[in-house]
């Protein structure tokens, strides 16, 4: 549902969860080259994990040194760079490690500042995003440090128009007694950001209008399992041929755990149309992989209305997004990000028990973030 959170989107990791778990506040937007108008999708990522292992300096899990010695991850990651473009190309990131000890988390609104002489300041909260990385060629040599060469500078305003709350599943009884291992909530699956972003030197002009943002956070013992997740804010209406300003949709598929047991695959949806929110009661969804394409259909139904899309994206446009997991090791398999997903969106109503179609939206742009097919399933 379409509720604001800044408890949750605050929150930090506790109990076990801080000894052995992550956190991601993932925001991506669009910026637009003046001199050629070229559209590029940036992301900003701050990645903590296991705090409560910390130290004076950044625990690497894939260096020799603390592979060797068998110590787990610990330190706050700086995830900053570009999806590909259309020809599959110059898709780069480039991370920033932190000691944990240089990390100022304030309370609720969410604030986070990492400061160090070298790495300089990052600053993370609900309406502001700052900060830069540069990656040398010799340090991108490193394999630990799992990261392109090059650099990018930010400097944005946020103002986060559209939330997707997960309810009690991501609330605090759950949390206290560690019943799941992974959550989501979606603070801004609907932002506009302004501002400016330089990549490799060259200055894209980031505004609110063209900026398609999105912002949300993960957390728990790790990434879940079979996770898809897709989001939206550039949908074209087929009835009036407009832009729709105030409309998105945000999915996000995955397998939790309830204490040792597995779940069945679950999918959460949030569909704004223009100011209109859709809350489903049931919801069927299939992902399926092609030599060159990944697909995602799903079906979302409640008493009044029902929702299909039908959508995907090119694997030649998505890049590997390299993360360590809190155990120091990588994922079996990456995660794979895309900014260009395409598809349509039919929202039908129901009326006197039949559906009658109000729209039939057309998706650019899309967000995708997948790392496995999950099943078809319904909930």
């Amino acid at each position: 549902m379409n509720l604001s959170d800044l408890t949750r989107n605050a929150q930090m990791l506790q109990g076990s969860y801080a000894k052995k778990g992550c956190m991601r506040w993932w925001h991506s937007f669009c910026g637009v080259e003046p001199e050629s108008g070229e559209a590029r999708t940036f992301f900003v990522e701050f990645y903590i994990i296991n705090p409560a292992l910390g130290s004076t300096h950044p625990i690497l899990g894939q260096h020799p040194y603390f592979k060797k010695r068998g110590m787990k991850s610990s330190y706050a990651l700086v995830k900053a760079g570009v999806f590909p473009r259309e020809s599959g190309t110059d898709g780069k990131q480039f991370h920033a490690f932190y000691p944990i000890s240089s990390l100022q988390a304030g309370g609720s609104p969410l604030t986070l500042q990492l400061t160090d002489q070298e790495a300089g300041v990052c600053l993370c909260s609900e309406d502001r995003l700052s900060g830069a990385v540069e990656v040398s060629r010799e340090e991108a040599r490193h394999r630990s440090l799992m990261t392109d060469c090059g650099s990018m500078e930010w400097d944005l305003e946020v103002r986060k128009a559209v939330s997707c709350h997960t309810g009690a599943l991501a609330g605090a009884f759950f949390q206290a007694l560690n019943l799941l291992d992974s959550y989501w909530h979606g603070e801004g699956i609907r932002s506009f950001f302004q501002g400016s972003v330089t990549l490799d030197g060259v200055t894209y002009q980031v505004t609110p209008e063209l900026s398609y943002g999105y912002a949300d956070k993960h957390w728990g013992h790790g990434a879940p399992d079979s996770w898809f997740q897709s989001a939206c804010g550039k949908l074209k209406s087929g009835r009036t041929g407009g832009e729709l300003r105030h409309s998105v949709l945000a999915v996000s598929s995955y397998t939790p755990r309830f204490l040792l047991f597995r779940l069945r695959p679950r999918l959460m949806i949030q569909l704004t149309y223009m100011g209109e929110d859709f809350e489903f009661h049931r919801c069927r969804w299939e992902t399926k992989e092609t030599e060159k394409r990944f697909i995602w259909r799903i079906v979302a139904k409640n008493r009044s209305s029902v929702v299909k899309v039908t959508a995907s994206c090119r694997k030649e446009e998505m890049m590997p997004l390299r993360y360590e997991n809190p155990l120091g090791t990588k994922p079996g398999k990456p995660l794979q990000g895309s900014a260009s997903g395409t598809g349509t969106v039919q929202i039908f109503r129901k009326i006197s028990g039949e559906r009658e179609l109000v729209d039939t939206l057309t998706l650019e742009s899309a967000l995708c973030l997948w790392d496995a097919c999950t099943r078809p399933d319904s909930q």
